[in-house]
């Protein structure tokens, strides 16, 4: 009996010095009849989790008045652990902002890289357009080329055949009235008879009159003149 009375003592005085470490080392706060763990754990900023943990709650419904509750260990801690959180949360935020930032950055070169083959495509589509029409004008030009050395050739050829039969050729042939190369009338020529000036006045008589000199051609040939 002794011994089991000093073995309790001695437990009694260890257990006064670990809660009195505890409490030297812990933030505590005596319930009061109607608080709840949630109320307490707004009270003293902090959590419903945090108190049932620290205090090895089986049920966080059930508290009783007078009952001390441990809501922090370490005020140091709970700031380091505070802090710690918050370069955490920063970091993460961090982390995220510079992953947003290389989404945008991503998706502003693969825009100007589109924009950049859009360009590419309308330069090379605006080229062949430019080169195309280059080449019908060119074709165009050819054409009309030929055309008028054709109509000149005709032209040519038609004159040559009307002078042959008019006077051989000759610029001072002469058929009472009519003199030269074209056999024109005096009056036409205005006493001009240089080679020269019956060419032009050739020129002019037959193109006002017929247009053309096939078309003269075609007038001597059915009618004996032109």
């Amino acid at each position: 009996m002794k011994f089991n009375k000093v073995a309790l003592s001695i437990a009694c005085a260890a257990g006064f010095t670990v809660a009195g470490a505890a409490a030297a080392n812990a933030d505590t706060v005596m319930v009061k009849s109607g608080d709840t763990l949630s109320q307490i754990a707004d009270e003293n900023n902090t959590t419903v989790s945090s108190i049932q943990s620290l205090n090895s709650l089986q049920n966080i419904h059930l508290i009783f008045p007078g009952q001390k509750l441990v809501i922090s260990t370490n005020n140091g801690d709970a700031a380091a652990s505070t802090q710690q959180s918050a370069q955490t949360t920063q970091q993460a935020s961090q982390q995220q902002t510079t992953q947003q930032a290389s989404q945008q950055q991503t998706t502003q070169q693969a825009s100007q890289q589109q924009t950049t083959q859009q360009a590419s495509q309308q330069q090379t589509t605006q080229q062949a357009s430019q080169q195309q029409t280059t080449q019908q004008a060119s074709q165009q030009q050819t054409m009309q080329t030929t055309q008028q050395a054709v109509a000149s050739s005709s032209e040519q050829a038609a004159r040559d055949w009307i002078a042959s039969r008019e006077s051989g050729g000759s610029y001072t042939a002469q058929n009472g009235n009519y003199y030269g190369k074209y056999q024109l009338s005096r009056a036409y020529l205005g006493g001009d008879y240089s080679a020269e000036n019956q060419e032009r006045v050739a020129d002019s008589y037959v193109l006002n009159r017929y247009g053309s000199w096939a078309n003269a051609k075609a007038h001597w040939l059915q009618n004996g003149w032109y």
